[in-house]
This record gives C-alpha cells, structure tokens and sequence, in this order.
C-alpha cells in the first residue's frame, strides 16, 4: 500500500516537472509571436493555455486525494503542500506567457515592442525560460544548490525591467503612449514569470531542506 503511494508521490513530482516543460515552451512562443509579429504562434500559445489549466486541476485533485487517503507526515507532506503551490505557479506562468501572446496578436501584422527595446526584451525573455528551466531541473534532482541560484536571476531580470524604464521615460521617446503601454504590460509580464519561478524554487528548498529561504532577494507572492 505504502508503495503504491510512494509511487503516486513521485507521479506527482514527475508531471510537476513535465508541466514546467510546457511553461518552458509557453514562454518561448509567446516571444517568438511577440518578436517576429507571428500570428500563427501567438494563437497556438493562447490555445496551449488550456493544457496547462487542465493539468493544474488534475494536479492539485491528485495531491487532495493524497493528502486525504494516506495521512502523510514529515517529507511525503511537505512534498505535497509545495506541489500544490509549484502547480499554481506553474499555471500562472501560462497564464502569463499567454498575455504576452495576446499582445502579440493584438499588435498584429506590427511588432509591440519598439525597435529600441527588441534586444532588452530578447534578453529578458532568454533569463525567464531559464529560470524557469532551472526551478523544474531543480525540482526533479532535488537540488537545492540550483534552486538557490535563481534569486540572483531574479536580480538580473529587475535590472532589465528598470532598463525599461529609463527607456520609456527617456526624452528620445517617441514611440507614443500606446507602444509605452505595451512595453510597461509586457515588462511586467516577463517580470512576473520570473517571480513564480523563485517562489517555486523556494519551494524546492522546502521540500529538501524543511525550510523556505529567507532575504529581501526572495519573494513571497
């Protein structure tokens, strides 16, 4: 019987990880969409959401019915209680990574994100699907060193987001009101992933260690 949990247990961490995956793509075809104006990828990025919402519930329905059936103590429920905050953050990392696509399709056949910001938004969404990529590689090796990192990247994708804004508040800028709103929605957007893949790091830390990190570099919502 105790197997049998135990092998639901490690079901549950290993489809935590495949979902991280899918977040991986999300991010990565909402940029493709949002830099190349592709219509084709933004609608398959939005459509894709629906996958990810689908495995949330299934997720978090599994991780219940563990909690219920087998009264689990110690790691197994520590384990348990972070899968149910990794898989929301996980789904609103879809979330957001399909926002950035219906900005990308709302901008359509032009490109919503001017040309003077086109290497800054290059370069924030390559540290978000890294993050990202590191909270899942974290999770599966159980390790903590890794997951650890990634306050740091959370530190790089600030500087980026403040580089934004010197931008847009620039006396150059002349790409009007509109594209500043774009700009401003998408750096958050972006900003945003990269929070829910710290908060899920610091679960990672729990589940291995018992505690959740502390400092200023590790947000908690």
């Amino acid at each position: 019987m105790r197997d049998n949990y135990r092998t639901s247990l490690e079901s549950v961490v290993h489809d935590l990880v495949e979902m991280t995956g899918l977040v991986q793509v999300a991010v990565r075809d909402a940029t493709t969409a949002l830099l190349e104006a592709d219509l084709a990828v933004a609608e398959k990025t939005i459509s894709a959401d629906a996958e990810l919402d689908r495995r949330h519930d299934d997720l978090e329905a599994r991780c219940f019915s563990l909690m219920a059936r087998q009264a689990p103590v110690a790691g197994e429920l520590r384990t348990l209680v972070a899968a149910l905050r990794m898989v929301a953050d996980l789904a609103r990392m879809g979330d957001l990574a399909a926002h950035v696509a219906k900005i990308a399709r709302l901008r359509y056949p032009e490109c919503a994100v001017p040309d003077g910001l086109r290497p800054n938004f290059t370069l924030m969404a390559r540290v978000a699907e890294e993050m990202v990529e590191t909270a899942g590689r974290s999770l599966l090796e159980r390790n903590a060193h890794d997951a650890g990192r990634l306050a740091d990247s959370d530190e790089e994708m600030d500087e980026l987001r403040k580089s934004q804004f010197r931008v847009m508040l620039g006396t150059d800028w002349d790409y009007g009101v509109e594209a500043a709103v774009d700009v401003a929605l998408l750096g958050r957007y972006y900003e945003r992933i990269a929070d829910h893949a710290v908060i899920m790091a610091a679960r990672v830390i729990y589940v291995i260690t018992g505690l959740l990190p502390e400092g200023e570099n590790w947000p908690s919502a």
